[in-house]
């Protein structure tokens, strides 16, 4: 797997690491990483599953009103 270098604020780094009780600054940064891709999944997967549905509901012929 590649890697790569960056610079962060350490201040903000030191806080993801008391937060997460993670005790390596290359640990905690790439837990919140991953958290957050799959928060992303988490969010695709929801609203592909919503928009089926709607698509499936208006796709449906409803009864005449009236």
């Amino acid at each position: 797997m590649a890697k790569i270098s960056i610079s962060l604020d350490a201040e903000l780094v030191v806080e993801v690491m008391v937060l997460a009780g993670i005790g390596s600054p290359q640990d905690a940064v790439e837990a919140v990483v991953r958290d957050y891709v799959a928060h992303g999944h988490r969010t695709e997967t929801r609203t592909e599953f919503k928009d089926r549905n709607l698509r499936e509901a208006d796709a449906t012929p409803q009864e005449p009103q009236g």
